[in-house]
């Protein structure tokens, strides 16, 4: 799971609890500016086509890393960490190492509200 919250103009995604070893990362600092959108997709953590390049895969429990997922423009770089896929919020991002981040969150409609594009 991943906790969200503001600093400044700055977003921190802050990895909890043991997916820190899963994913090999405790957090992500983004810029507002630099997040396209956002949504809540329990599909999007049960469709990951692509490969795993750091970090944890289990069937049907935890995906947790660094994965390069397949799009229409080829593989972009994804930070995935989910165990609950009904928790999902997916976000796009531009001018990041990551394209697009998929994680779980305790309450996905408060993330949105903080990133401005619940719907």
């Amino acid at each position: 799971m991943v906790s969200v919250t503001q600093q400044g103009d700055d977003i921190l995604f802050t990895v909890q609890g043991l997916h820190k070893v899963w994913a090999f990362k405790s957090s992500l600092t983004i810029p507002r500016a630099h997040i396209a959108g956002a949504r809540q997709d329990a599909a999007a953590a049960s469709e990951l086509s692509g490969f795993r390049a750091l970090g944890t895969s289990v069937p049907w429990g935890i995906k947790a890393g660094t994965f390069y997922l397949h799009s229409q423009t080829g593989l972009k770089p994804t930070f995935v960490d989910v165990v609950h896929p009904e928790q999902t919020v997916v976000i796009d991002l531009h001018d990041e190492d990551y394209q697009q981040l998929i994680i779980e969150v305790a309450d996905p409609a408060a993330v949105l509200a903080l990133l401005r594009v619940l719907k």
